[in-house]
């Protein structure tokens, strides 16, 4: 499902950029119609092409744009990702503003694919976090899904998960579940445990998610071997791995079992994709 705010962010962004409108356009006649392509310059998940096209849908209704990929697939350098033709000015205007939805959200959707492979056939699900850029989680999570990722919970709203600073205000994790429980809150809830000692306190309290936060392997096939174990006897908490999940070391976690490894990088650290627009 497409964010909500899609056309709002747009807007935004072309307000941004265009201001009182573009000045260095209108070294091109008013009327005069231009071919453009988008080639990318390595390889890339494509994702991202509903900015695009409400970009250029915004700056001027003329505009057609012919896609060469669809959302996830994926291209390797000198690859066409679309082309557009129209009146000049609106491509010239349009071009940043599409090119920069398009390539960071590519940007995401390839990490996240990464990651996605590097795990295969372990059973194990990549998730990302609410470590997103301002005004963007929801075209980043997208932007997991493209990428063959899962979305952890979207904000602040739509899960209770208990952390170490949650759980030394309440004055302990059995007292912060207890309490988070007594909120009737209708959400998921969620704990991190930073001990076994932990883990087995919240697997007593049978919460939805257990997030495991930085363990050694050891430590943590253990975790997951508990985890199990409770779930066999008809508990339903799964179990994640969140903190340290570099590229390198992901399948050596997920070959633990683990149900789920989370990783903020997916969209905290992006590296937009290169992506090229020419008039032709």
């Amino acid at each position: 499902m497409l964010p909500p705010e899609l056309s709002q962010i747009v807007a935004l962004a072309l307000a941004e950029d265009l201001g009182s409108g573009d000045v260095t356009a209108q070294l091109v006649a008013a009327g005069h119609q231009a071919h453009a392509r988008v080639v990318a310059r390595e390889e890339a998940v494509i994702c991202g092409r509903p900015w695009v096209d409400e970009v250029f849908r915004q700056i001027d209704v003329r505009v057609r744009l012919t896609w060469a990929c669809n959302e996830g697939d994926r291209l390797a350098p000198g690859d066409l990702v679309f082309e557009a033709l129209g009146p000049a000015r609106a491509l010239l205007s349009g071009e940043r503003s599409a090119l920069n939805f398009l390539q960071t959200l590519c940007a995401t959707a390839t990490q996240t694919a990464r990651h996605v492979e590097a795990i295969a056939g372990t059973g194990t699900q990549i998730v990302d976090t609410r470590k997103t850029l301002p005004g963007l989680r929801n075209a980043q999570k997208y932007a997991v899904r493209c990428g063959g990722g899962v979305n952890h919970r979207i904000g602040l709203y739509d899960g209770i998960l208990i952390k170490e600073n949650h759980i030394a205000a309440a004055g302990g994790i059995a007292a912060a579940i207890e309490q988070a429980r007594a909120l009737d809150a209708g959400v998921p809830l969620m704990t991190e445990a930073e001990s076994l000692s932990e883990v087995d306190t919240a697997l007593a309290c049978d919460v939805d998610l257990l997030l495991v936060d930085d363990f050694n392997l050891e430590d943590l096939g253990e975790a997951v071997r508990r985890t199990r174990a409770h779930r066999a006897r008809g508990g339903r908490t799964l179990i994640e791995y969140s903190g340290g999940a570099t590229l390198e070391r992901i399948r050596s976690l997920a070959m633990t079992g683990v149900d789920r490894i989370s990783i903020g990088g997916l969209t905290k650290h992006v590296r937009a994709i290169d992506l090229s627009m020419r008039l032709v």
